[in-house]
Formats: structure tokens, sequence, C-alpha cells
């Protein structure tokens, strides 16, 4: 498993339509049930309150966010982001599934101009993404 689970091409096609069409804003990604695939689980808008709400507490998951902030000087910059959604309390099984297949999925995105590993929610908070853009 050493390189990790096949990731569906619609996942692949949903971070083309982010990246080029900019008309959705978020899409997210989850391991399938039976942890043999890396499946869409959402694509659309989310605020970033809705996207912190979408994450949950005992799942795994990948994040393509098109983060949107203001430079010190007020020039507004928009980023790529995928975060690695990996909360301590997942089950080792999808723990591991999600670790192995997370250099896979960061590879196949081409264009992701930040990555962020997340365990909890201040990982990813506004102001924490921001900071890491520069």
């Amino acid at each position: 498993m050493s390189g990790g689970i096949p990731v569906e091409d619609s996942c692949i096609k949903a971070f083309h339509e982010l990246k080029s069409k900019r008309n959705v804003n978020t899409v997210i990604y989850r391991l399938s049930d039976n942890l043999e695939t890396v499946v869409p689980d959402f694509k659309g808008n989310l605020t970033h309150d809705e996207l912190l709400k979408a994450l949950p507490a005992a799942e795994t998951r990948f994040v393509v966010y098109d983060l949107v902030f203001a430079t010190a000087d007020g020039t507004r910059k928009e980023k790529i982001v995928l975060i690695s959604w990996c909360p301590e309390s997942v089950k080792v099984e999808q723990k591991i599934a999600h670790s192995t297949t997370r250099s896979k999925v960061r590879n196949l995105l081409d264009g992701v101009q930040v990555y962020v590993q997340a365990t909890d929610l201040t990982d990813v908070e506004y102001d924490e993404l921001v900071s890491r853009t520069s």
C-alpha cells in the first residue's frame, strides 16, 4: 500500500474545475467506506466557517480550498490550499490509508500552492491558513 489507494478521476476533474473556472471554492474528498479509493464528498462554495463545520470529528478528508485574503498592504490574493484532515480520533485503519495516500493526492492535484496537515480545527482557522501562505 506504499503508493496509496487509487484516486477517482472525478476527484481530479473537480479540482481542475476549481482551479480553472473558479465557480466553486471548495472540493472535499473522502476515503470510500471500504478504504479502497478516494472519492469526491462535496463540491461547491463554502464560507470559511462552513468549511470548518464540514470537517468531521472522526473521519479523514482531503480538502481543496480557494483561500481569498488581503495582504498587509490590502492587496487581494488567492491561493489554492490542500488540507490533509486527519483528526486524532480517527480509527487506525483510516489513518494509515489516509497517510499513505496523502502524497499521491498532493501529486495529482497540480496547482496546489499551500499544503496543510491538520489534526484539529485550530490548524485550519482562517488566520492560520493565511499565515501559511507567505
